[in-house]
């Protein structure tokens, strides 16, 4: 009758837990308006953006427009005769333009500015890309630390059950004070694990709270039993191939390498002429007093000037080797990008393959340590099994059931963390993600 109310109450308390909870997709749609990290590679996309307008503006012609009024007194001073002054004014207006004709650095410089448009691009799809694996982690972690709270609380109640147990049998006489003894400290032990739980959840909820800006309340828990499928392709040869071409550090370090080549022309054309055009027309007038005279005067002007550097103190050549060298840097760090996305690649293709083998062993484990369980409890019934026994069953199958869940959300994160190692997770994985949950 106990148990049967205790079962009544548990239910109950865990339908009420999981009633309006939130699933993984609306964690991460919190996460996607309030994430501070996320907010601020989305600020760094738009200013990167405007690199390609400001480049090609050095590209298009300028008009300037200028003006200016003065005013002049002068005082002559003969060495016979009387001091003569004289007041003039005058005010002039310029519109002037001016159009680059030929200037390599100029043209590299825009090519640049549009590979930097397409790197903060990059940069803004994997801050999402990682945004994805943060709200997952922080979220299976929530999930991992309340299954492992609520299987020591489990414990806690059957651990409690059998020091009641003890203590009656030592009070009637069939049991020794030893075996109350070990049942209380079970029973003590399972209380600080159960506090220990109790932290280490709330510590979880912060740094799921810390993403999303808010306390996510109660989450979808994983469906029980559920199945959880094979990676697709199954050759880890292709996760990892696909993992050095499309992997966004990777990606991200071509680009790099293809400004840095764009550097190297860029000051290569320090040697090289530049040719401009211009033209300005105008409009200045003046007037002095002492000549009792004025006059206007309207000058316009048009031409190409070419400028052709002859020495700058081996300062381009200088240049030159400079951005060789950092060409060489951006090649050596392309090399260093794919062989870790290879390498992440693989060793999530492994957590992944190997973590279904676990999960298949844990399960299996369960059963065992559940027939265990019964067979000790009922051997203790009838005088054949000792107290310890059965505490020492319990805890293997507390110990058992942790293992299979943090295998399920290891396993799970593994996957999510393989197709990002891939340069390919995206929000539909997440989605399908959200199907295992309990909604």
């Amino acid at each position: 009758m106990r148990k049967s109310i205790i079962a009544t109450f548990i239910a109950t308390a865990f339908l009420s837990l999981n009633a309006g909870a939130s699933d993984l997709l609306q964690v991460y749609k919190e996460a996607l308006a309030n994430d501070a990290q996320y907010s601020a590679a989305r600020a760094a996309k738009m200013a990167g953006a405007e690199r390609s307008v400001q480049g090609r503006s050095a590209l298009l012609p300028r008009i300037g427009l200028s003006g200016g009024v003065s005013k002049t007194h002068s005082e002559f001073d003969p060495d016979i005769g009387n001091t003569i002054k004289s007041n003039s004014t005058g005010n002039s207006v310029t519109l002037s333009l001016s159009q680059p004709l030929f200037n390599l650095g100029t043209w590299e410089s825009y090519e640049q500015s549009k590979l930097a448009v397409v790197a903060s691009e990059i940069q803004f799809a994997q801050a999402q890309q990682d945004l994805m694996l943060r709200v997952s982690q922080a979220y299976f972690d929530v999930l991992a630390a309340e299954n492992t709270l609520q299987t020591l609380q489990a414990q806690k109640v059957a651990t409690a059950e059998q020091l009641a147990s003890a203590k009656r049998n030592f009070e009637v006489g069939t049991q020794t004070i030893t075996d109350t003894h070990e049942a209380q400290s079970a029973f003590d032990l399972v209380t600080a694990q159960v506090l220990a739980g109790e932290g280490d959840l709330e510590v979880k909820r912060a740094a799921l709270r810390q993403i999303i800006g808010k306390d996510a309340g109660n989450l979808s828990r994983l469906k029980d039993g559920v199945q959880l499928s094979s990676p697709v392709p199954a050759q880890i040869n292709e996760w990892v191939a696909t993992a050095e071409k499309q992997n966004f550090a990777v990606t991200s370090s071509q680009v790099s390498l293809e400004i840095a080549q764009r550097e190297i022309k860029k000051s290569r054309s320090g040697h090289l002429p530049t040719i401009d055009f211009s033209a300005s027309t105008g409009r200045s007038s003046g007037s002095s007093a002492a000549a009792i005279q004025s006059g206007v005067s309207k000058p316009t002007t048009v031409g190409v000037s070419v400028n052709i550097p002859l020495f700058s103190g081996f300062g381009t050549d200088s240049r030159v080797r400079e951005t060789i060298a950092l060409e060489d840097k951006a090649r050596n760090d392309l090399e260093s990008a794919r062989r870790a996305a290879a390498q992440n690649a693989r060793q999530a293709y492994i957590g992944v393959v190997s973590g279904l083998s676990q999960i298949k062993a844990f399960e299996a484990a369960e059963i065992s340590s559940q027939s265990a369980l019964d067979s000790t409890k009922l051997g203790y019934q009838v005088g054949v099994r000792i107290n310890i026994d059965v505490l020492n069953a319990q805890q293997k199958l507390s110990n058992t059931r942790q293992s299979l869940a943090k295998a399920r959300y290891d396993n799970i994160i593994n996957g999510l963390r393989l197709k990002a190692a891939a340069g390919t997770l995206k929000e539909a994985d997440l989605a399908e993600v959200n199907t295992l949950l309990v909604q």
